[in-house]
């Protein structure tokens, strides 16, 4: 990809350090090397920068040039260029077309269902989308249902290609027309009466069924003798869940989330079993394909939340698809549908350019930090945190991280630390890749920008606690 040759080559021409500025600190705090020493970190493989708001040089500059691995803390340039580019009120639609008006409260011809990468599209608002059509008088749909999710194009990218595991939520693939990012909510019980394992799926699309060969046995809950196991198949014109294992008569009611389907199926038979259950009727079966450009007649149409709301969901907890969402939406608007992962990097390199933060060591991947080979370095992500507070939309920007020790992803990481409640972080976190990256707020009212990364075995948490206290502490 042009974005990893991009940093390919900066690491043949960027320096491994540039010159210290006057005034700025080179090495760390001493609690922050002890903290990297107790936990066996080299300080080779350890990056940090730290510059206040409204001042020119930094008071902590240490391995800053070095592209290393953000892992989601990558979400914040992600989040910020669409900021800049789409506005904090900007929406996607997602439209029902026909070709004809129904008549009598049947639509004779199919019903096509336009997504526009709406990254928020969750079973409640796909609801109100069907609650308008059949506000239309719409009962009965005689043709088929038809899916066009072409406003994306993501190749043949298999769920699975990070971590093998395909099934997982995180690794959800993009489409243009996901819905309740394809999950499907699982809930096993123990029926002693019927001395069976009672399953039950929220929701559950028409078009899966689930074949239930979990054996009830004796014995405490827990270990491995309590174990269920699944697999997928796709049988006819449907998805086939199979369940295997043992479940306890001991046990509670266990839960778990996966992601099963793609994403036109699973589009198309959430709709037909929410349609279904308010009582209309479909005849047709499910079809992909794009909306004819003429005759077609708007039924209804469904506008997402503002991106405000959708940036605050995708930083402060994280969330893999929405970012991915957003880049590719990026592309889309710049360069034209189908958004792809290609354009989204071209639009975010251009833009980034044209803010005068060009970055040459930037790979962004596909925008999420789900992937190894993301890059960037601390001083350019505090430079983009430090252009976004300045930026006219800096205090969405700011609230859309989580609040250290309350919320998102910070809630549990720095609870009963004295700075709880004074940072805006997010967090960023693989194997073996440990960043974080916000705004610090000290009790005499300075604030900071400040990145923090570290690409090796080791735990992170208390040299991160440790230089967070140091800038907290600033005089």
């Amino acid at each position: 990809m042009r974005s990893t040759l991009l940093w390919l080559m900066a690491l043949l021409l960027w320096p491994a350090a540039q010159p210290a500025a006057a005034g700025q600190a080179t090495g760390l705090p001493d609690t922050v090397s002890a903290a990297l020493a107790r936990a066996k970190i080299p300080q080779e493989r350890f990056s940090a920068y730290v510059q206040e708001v409204g001042h020119d040089k930094p008071i902590l500059a240490f391995n800053a040039d070095t592209p290393r691995n953000p892992a989601s803390a990558i979400k914040l340039v992600t989040t910020y260029l669409a900021l800049e580019t789409l506005g904090p009120t900007y929406t996607w639609k997602t439209t029902a077309l026909a070709s004809g008006a129904p008549h009598g409260g049947v639509l004779d011809g199919d019903l096509y269902l336009k997504g526009q990468g709406d990254p928020y599209l969750v079973l409640e608002r796909y609801w109100l989308l069907i609650r308008e059509i059949r506000l239309r008088g719409v009962r009965e749909i005689r043709g088929d249902v038809v899916i066009d999710n072409s406003y994306f194009d993501v190749g043949d990218a298999d769920p699975g290609d990070f971590d093998g595991r395909p099934y997982s939520t995180y690794n959800v693939i993009p489409d243009a027309l996901m819905v309740n990012f394809q999950a499907v909510n699982f809930m096993f019980r123990p029926d002693a009466a019927r001395n069976r394992v009672e399953i039950a799926a929220d929701p559950l699309p028409a078009n899966l069924q689930i074949r239930n060969q979990v054996q009830l046995v004796n014995g405490s809950c827990g270990g491995t003798r309590n174990r269920i196991n699944f697999s997928v198949a796709t049988v006819g014109n449907h998805d086939e869940a199979t369940f295997t294992g043992r479940f306890s008569r001991q046990c509670a009611e266990y839960r778990v989330t996966r992601s099963l389907m793609k994403a036109p199926e699973y589009a198309y038979g959430l709709f037909r079993a929410l349609w279904e259950e308010s009582g209309g009727t479909i005849r047709g079966r499910f079809r992909r394909a794009t909306t004819p450009s003429s005759g077609m007649r708007t039924l209804a149409t469904l506008e997402s939340v503002p991106l405000t709301e959708v940036i605050t969901a995708t930083n402060k907890h994280s969330n893999n698809i929405m970012a991915r969402h957003l880049l590719l939406t990026l592309g889309a608007q710049r360069f034209g549908a189908p958004g792809t992962v290609e354009k989204g990097q071209r639009a975010v390199q251009e833009e980034l350019e044209r803010l005068g933060l060009a970055f040459p060591e930037l790979a962004i991947g596909n925008g999420s930090g789900l992937t190894r080979d993301t890059r960037i370095s601390a001083r350019s992500l505090t430079r983009l945190l430090l252009a976004a507070e300045r930026g006219p939309y800096g205090s969405e920007f700011e609230s859309s991280l989580a609040l250290a020790g309350l919320d998102g992803t910070a809630r549990r990481r720095f609870g009963g630390a004295e700075f709880t409640g004074h940072m805006h972080l997010k967090t960023g976190t693989l194997n073996n890749v440990h960043a974080l990256a916000g705004y610090v707020q000290t009790p005499g009212g300075r604030k900071f920008a400040v990145t923090m990364m570290q690409n090796s075995p080791g735990w992170a948490d208390e040299s991160q606690q440790a230089l967070l206290r140091w800038i907290y502490r600033q005089p």
